[in-house]
């Protein structure tokens, strides 16, 4: 299987491909600039590997939550290849993905990742890791103000993403000694989104280039209740 997978959905920019079970990636910590590194990435993998892009089996992206510039790049690129050429295509979590890099330096299996989500707001998902190296989500992921975080009762935990560094002495309080350690420059790579997408793609959960589209998860919050017309 050949997968390209890319991310721009935080400060970091990177884009990977696996082919066959082993992964290469480009990847830069470069805030705003990702709209003009991520095509040149992709060419440098392609071209590393020798092949184009009509040989690419599937592709992935993070799907969100993040940066609203960021996550529309990455779904536009991927958007783009994947309807020129048929590829099938598999959003990730970009928390998911966050939680899996803490995981891969940790080697913790309980993560709570927090982007900072501005406005006074994280994007928030609680995740573990069972002995099959599966990912599983707690709850629900959401975009939610840092005093009203709900965190597990039991269990130690790493933090993740810079929804800590920013909001750390209102959510680590939380956690208290169960807090193992927190990865506050932490981000969710595009390597790690490839290994998640794989395995979703080897259960059938791809789908078409057109129903590829961001996450944003503060649109669920931000709509307005639907007015009620009043009877005569």
């Amino acid at each position: 299987m050949k997968l390209l997978a890319v991310d721009t959905s935080t400060e970091a920019c990177s884009a990977a491909l696996l082919i066959d079970g082993e992964i290469s990636q480009q990847y830069r910590l470069a805030p705003r600039e990702h709209s003009h590194l991520i095509l040149g990435m992709i060419d440098e993998l392609l071209n590393q590997a020798n092949i184009r892009a009509k040989d690419i089996d599937v592709m992935a992206f993070g799907r969100g939550p993040g940066s609203f510039m960021g996550i529309r790049v990455a779904a536009g690129v991927v958007q783009g290849i994947a309807f020129a050429h048929d590829i099938p295509v598999v959003p990730v979590s970009t928390l998911a993905a966050l939680s899996l890099v803490a995981m891969d330096q940790t080697g913790a299996d309980k993560v709570i990742a927090a982007i900072d989500a501005r406005m006074q707001e994280v994007y928030w998902g609680i995740y573990t890791r069972n002995s099959g190296a599966e990912i599983t989500l707690l709850g629900n992921e959401c975009v939610i103000k840092p005093d009203r975080v709900a965190v597990p009762e039991t269990g130690e935990w790493v933090a993740a993403g810079t929804g800590w560094a920013t909001y750390g002495e209102v959510m680590k309080p939380k956690l208290g000694p169960r807090l193992v350690t927190s990865l506050d420059d932490c981000f969710p790579t595009a390597e790690a989104i490839a290994r998640l997408a794989a395995d979703a793609y080897e259960k059938g959960l791809s789908v078409s280039a057109a129903k590829a589209v961001p996450v944003y998860l503060r649109d669920n919050v931000a709509s307005k209740p639907k007015q009620v017309p009043k009877r005569a």
